[in-house]
């Protein structure tokens, strides 16, 4: 593929990923420009793919000339020692090819190994996503103290939509300051929602979103306030970040937030952050709901019910 490894030029890198975004489309994914982090999704075929995995990549200043890049390959299937396969593949590129930009022929590699793989088993992988940090900690140091709430239902919410957009409008997505630890992203994602179908449409637009897509955890709690029976609706979703979502939602009902639904995008960075991950997770969820005026004052729970009056006079109408 020309342009796609040869020797480096000042402009070789900025070269190299517009001929990937434009090769790739929508599998190629911008996660923070200035910082050079990207990801592409890499299947065994196109049409009806068994093997899928994310190749997530930071490319350094001195890379192609003298720097390789970064990598995380995130796949739930992927074992220590196909993992270490990969990692070997991937290595032996870069040495034949010093110097050069390498990307390509790391994306094409890989796609070469899940074919291998899809030739070789009559199924594809069934298995649940997890989080990358096993070693789950509870004693540590938090903002809040933290009180066990039960298990986030899993999946409480799915994504057909026939019916819902119709009958709900969807409400205003807010995104809030992206935050980066050891290579991983934390960004928090805000909606006012007055009924689980809105929940349901908020977060089908947010996917729509292939950098939120993306990423490897989608992490959500809501609360809606039910005026009429003086109690609240509320869930929270892990999404393979275990007890990420419980947590999210006990910050919620701390703050004592009403009528919003908080999603925290994070793409793992392939250091393992330990307890410091659900700091991130918080104070990402925290700061979105200071900055749209979520936290308890007269003021803000005025604005909180805002959507539900609106929603209300629309009945009447």
């Amino acid at each position: 593929m020309v342009g796609l490894h040869r020797p480096a030029t000042p402009t070789c890198m900025t070269e190299e990923i517009e001929a990937l975004s434009a090769i790739y489309g929508d599998e190629w994914c911008t996660i923070d420009e200035d910082a050079k982090v990207f990801c592409i999704q890499i299947s065994d075929c196109l049409e009806k793919p068994k093997w899928r995995l994310c190749l997530q990549v930071i490319l350094p200043p001195e890379y192609p000339t003298t720097a390789p890049p970064i990598y995380q390959i995130n796949a739930p299937w992927l074992s220590g020692q196909e993992y270490a396969e990969l990692a070997n593949y991937l290595e032996e590129l870069y040495v034949q090819n010093l110097g050069e930009s390498i990307l390509y022929l790391w994306v094409e590699k890989i796609r070469e190994f899940l074919i291998e793989k899809s030739q070789s088993s009559d199924s594809g992988p069934d298995v649940k996503k997890i989080t990358e940090e096993t070693d789950l900690e509870y004693e540590e140091n938090f903002s809040l103290e933290y009180q066990p709430l039960r298990e986030c239902a899993a999946v409480t919410l799915n994504f057909d939509l026939s019916e819902s957009q119709e009958d709900e409008e969807l409400p205003p997505i807010y995104h809030g300051n992206p935050v980066t630890d050891r290579r991983s992203t934390f960004q928090a994602h805000l909606a006012p929602v007055v009924s689980p179908k809105q929940v349901k449409n908020v977060i089908a637009e947010l996917y729509k979103n292939k950098k939120i897509a993306s990423a490897t955890h989608n992490i959500y709690a809501y609360r809606i306030y039910c005026e009429d029976k003086q109690t609240f609706l509320q869930d929270c979703e892990d999404d393979g970040e275990t007890a990420a979502g419980g947590r999210l939602l006990h910050l919620m009902q701390i703050l004592d937030v009403r009528n919003v639904l908080v999603v925290v995008s994070r793409w793992y960075g392939g250091i393992l952050l330990g307890p410091d991950r659900f700091k991130h997770i918080n104070n990402c969820a925290r700061n979105i709901l200071v900055e749209q005026n979520y936290t308890k004052s007269p003021e803000n729970l005025s604005k909180q019910g805002k959507n539900k009056r609106i929603r209300k006079d629309k009945k009447k109408m």
